[in-house]
């Protein structure tokens, strides 16, 4: 039986995740306001506002019809459309300048083509936030999830990549990768990369691809093994 989307969304460890992802986005000093941004696995839009707040046009959009529904009537002024990153519309042919694409990676089951369909959706920025595996390797570790879950993977399968799989795959796509030299306030977000991680605790790590080279003192072309919190 598949769970409301109101009563996992609307939680205090959501709330708390969102604040903290979106406080640290809002650090990086990207050039993000007035911008087109396609939002993909938006959930029940809680990231939403954030561009729309910036004067940015915003086309957002989930995989699960009930989302969608619910996101319908958050945004009713703005596009939302039904998309599957595991198998995309092939009439889906939109693009923006960026791409946002926070808590979703992990919960598909074919990432790289995911992110060869966004990087087609893209002309300036994509945003990656996902959760990854510990390691120096580039490695795609499979996992089970509960596809009754509205925050989960819709196909019961998806994927904890190392930092190093995320950044090669995206540097395929894009003419520049980047990392933070920051992480969000959240355990979640780790800073200290020699220390394994714990079991059953997520790990995440954000991304920044770019068709142009930035001039940003907060990102890092490379894979740094320590980050800090500003």
């Amino acid at each position: 039986m598949a769970l409301d989307p109101i009563s996992e969304f609307q939680t205090d460890h959501y709330y708390r995740h969102n604040q903290r992802r979106l406080e640290h986005l809002a650090t990086l000093g990207l050039p993000l306001a007035g911008r087109s941004v396609i939002e993909v696995g938006a959930g029940i839009g809680d990231h939403t506002s954030f561009f729309l707040d910036r004067g940015c046009s915003v086309l957002t959009s989930d995989g699960r019809t009930e989302n969608v529904e619910l996101l319908r009537r958050r945004y009713s002024r703005i596009t939302v459309r039904q998309l599957d990153l595991d198998d995309p519309d092939p009439e889906f042919r939109e693009q923006a300048e960026i791409v946002y694409c926070y808590g979703t990676l992990y919960h598909l089951r074919r990432p790289a083509q995911a992110l060869t369909f966004l990087a087609r959706c893209c002309t300036s920025l994509m945003l990656i936030e996902t959760c990854v595996s510990f390691g120096d390797d580039e490695r795609l570790d499979i996992a089970e999830e509960d596809s009754s879950n509205p925050s989960q993977a819709l196909s019961g399968i998806g994927c904890r990549p190392t930092r190093l799989w995320v950044h090669r795959r995206l540097s395929e796509l894009f003419h520049c990768v980047y990392m933070p030299r920051t992480q969000p306030w959240h355990p979640e977000f780790p800073i200290d990369w020699t220390t394994p991680d714990r079991v059953g605790e997520l790990t995440r790590a954000i991304f920044i691809a770019s068709r142009t080279p930035l001039r940003n003192q907060l990102l890092t072309p490379r894979i740094q093994q320590h980050q800090e919190r500003i």
